[in-house]
């Protein structure tokens, strides 16, 4: 049985997660937090608005294609969960603790990109 092909789709979102990692530290980062800035007003452009929100949106729409597919459904189903607590946790927290948040969830889900790769490279 071979992995499926949605699989090596991994390492573009394993940049897209170290690029929301880095945007992430640019905009909610520790100088915004102690010169408590208000980053709801910060302009980020419209353009890297939309990238940045379609790669969000496009990592939902592979883990939700991923899933079904039996491999690696416990490392998806472990990013949605991720996912969503992490969404729980920054709706609900101050705001110096967004970054912190962000950081965790996006090692959590790149550990699982990583674990299924290890898991392609097995079967392959």
């Amino acid at each position: 049985m071979l992995p499926p092909f949605l699989l090596f789709l991994s390492p573009v979102l394993i940049a897209l997660e170290l690029a929301q990692l880095i945007l992430a530290e640019r905009y909610f980062g520790v100088k915004q937090i102690e010169v408590q800035a208000d980053v709801r007003r910060a302009s980020i452009g419209p353009t890297l608005a939309c990238c940045w929100s379609l790669a969000i949106f496009g990592n939902w729409i592979w883990m939700a294609a991923m899933l079904p597919m039996r491999f690696g459904s416990g490392q998806v189903a472990c990013m949605l969960l991720t996912s969503i607590i992490g969404y729980a946790i920054r709706r609900n927290c101050r705001f110096k603790w967004v970054l912190m948040t962000l950081t965790f969830e996006g090692a959590i889900r790149m550990g699982m990109h990583v674990s299924l790769l290890s898991l392609a490279s097995k079967m392959i």
